[in-house]
């Protein structure tokens, strides 16, 4: 798995974002616009796949959705009324330029442009197997996999191709597909990765979530079904289900982190939710204190919902610098030692004097939180009590979510009081199992039937991970590398 970024190592890192547009004339430009809402869903690399109903034109490039598509001449080349667009935080393959996403491959029956959200758990089964067959990969990403499948699939239609490959993988997907007369949408039969429909006047629209549609005017129709296909065509749209229906496992870190606060996921605002989970939070470790500040940008609502809920004013006692870039800096360790002050800074007006509650979305590593709460009793505070609008993430992500091993995770290793010790707090809470379903519109967790993807706090995994391996208790990934087969 990746290495965590130096300034920012206290959050699960976001999967990818995917995008889709038919029938549309500037389909290139809506696409950029779309992902430029998703890119917080990935930030390390984008990518456009447009047809103009002869030739396919690609753009894909490391770095941010401006970086390479704020240029009007890049979206002229693009040139068709149909299109989908990717952003990238790699999961699986390095970053580099031939794992950017959409990928594109020449078929017997014409150009297929993919883009994938989510990871598969037996990628590196399956690529084996490819590989003994002839198949040549020419990345190392798991979607890659799933183009192979569909390349040599007995089956005539692209849709029954596409039905036939997805058979044979495991795991996390929600799929976008460009091919010469259609836009393909696809949701795994867990429904872990969200995906959804939309409208724009006679052009329809999918995207990963609902405030990619808001960007352009489009209209938010439904959310994609678990196990669905929608195609996209000059018929309109259709819809395929021909996976065996199972109970949904959609991962609530969508609802805690991941998602942008101004969507809607399942018919649920993600920003209510976040302040149902400080309300919760308030309700279930509420503590003596004078503030409630949260950890900046993913803090806030949850922050919002524990102030109401406990009657404490609401400050902005951290500001963000929202100018720090992924790659502004290469950190040598004088320069790692202070990173988190370039991009948190403790308002010191607010926080002298002051019993603060902090509120966060997770602690994973700790060293960032730790930071934060020295530079908060540095700027005054008299008491420094934090709140983690989730569970104690004690488990790796199989399904998407760039996580470090399960020894590098703090809850994995300490109790609570010993995680309060660590990071310097005078008490620290993470809201309970419960609490979070409560948040989420559920009674309680039902334990023999989980609504939501929770593995990550319980390590209930509702897909045996068949790449990973148990090496003495450390479970690890297999890599995916060519010279690595045998």
């Amino acid at each position: 798995m990746l290495t965590t970024h130096p300034f920012d190592d206290d959050h699960l890192h976001e999967e990818c974002g995917v995008f889709g547009i038919f029938g549309h004339p500037e389909a290139a430009a809506h696409t950029a616009l779309g992902l430029h809402a998703l890119q917080h869903r990935g930030q390390e690399a984008a990518g456009v796949v447009t047809f103009d109903g002869h030739q396919f034109h690609n753009h894909r490039g490391l770095g941010h959705v401006e970086d390479n598509f704020g240029n009007e001449s890049v979206i002229r080349k693009l040139k068709g009324t149909m299109a989908v667009g990717h952003v990238r935080y790699s999961t699986t393959g390095e970053t580099l330029l031939r794992n950017v996403q959409p990928l594109f491959a020449e078929m017997e029956f014409g150009g297929l442009a993919l883009g994938h959200n989510g990871n598969l758990t037996n990628a590196m089964a399956l690529r084996r197997q490819l590989v003994r067959r002839g198949c040549l990969f020419q990345s190392t990403t798991d979607t890659e996999v799933i183009i192979h499948l569909i390349a040599i699939s007995l089956y005539s239609t692209v849709e029954d191709r596409l039905i036939d490959a997805l058979r044979q993988v495991e795991g996390a997907y929600s799929l976008v597909a460009l091919t010469p007369d259609s836009v393909i949408g696809v949701r795994d039969p867990l429904g872990i990765r969200p995906l959804c429909l939309g409208r724009m006047e006679k052009s329809w629209v999918l995207a990963s979530e609902s405030c990619a549609l808001d960007i352009i005017g489009a209209e938010f129709v439904r959310d994609v079904e678990p196990g669905e296909i929608i195609i996209l065509s000059a018929e309109g749209v259709r819809s395929l289900k021909p996976f065996a229906k199972q109970p949904s496992r959609f991962c609530i870190f969508e609802y805690i982190y991941f998602a942008r606060p101004d969507s809607m996921i399942e018919g649920i605002s993600v920003y209510e939710v976040r302040k149902r989970i400080g309300a919760e939070l308030a309700r279930e470790s509420g503590v003596e204190a004078d503030l409630v500040v949260p950890v900046p940008d993913s803090g806030v609502p949850a922050a919002i919902g524990y102030a109401a809920e406990a009657g404490v004013p609401f400050e902005l006692g951290i500001i963000r610098n929202h100018y720090v870039g992924r790659t502004f800096i290469q950190p040598t360790d004088s320069i790692r030692h202070t990173g988190v002050k370039m991009k948190h800074n403790a308002n010191r007006a607010s926080l002298a004097g002051k019993r603060v509650v902090l509120v966060d979305d997770s602690i994973v590593r700790g060293t960032t939180s730790r930071k934060i709460v020295e530079m908060v009793r540095q700027a005054g505070a008299t008491e420094v009590h934090m709140r983690i609008s989730s569970p104690p993430t004690t488990y790796s992500c199989y399904f998407g979510i760039d996580t470090p091993e399960r020894s590098k995770l703090l809850a994995a290793r300490h109790d609570v009081e010993g995680m309060a010790r660590l990071i310097g707090v005078d008490s620290l809470a993470f809201i309970s199992l419960d609490g979070l379903y409560r948040a989420v519109g559920e009674p309680s967790r039902n334990a023999a039937q989980p609504h939501y993807c929770d593995a990550c706090f319980t390590g209930d995994y509702p897909v045996r991970p068949t790449d990973f391996i148990d090496n003495g208790g450390e479970i690890e990934q297999l890599s995916l590398l060519t010279e690595d087969i045998a």
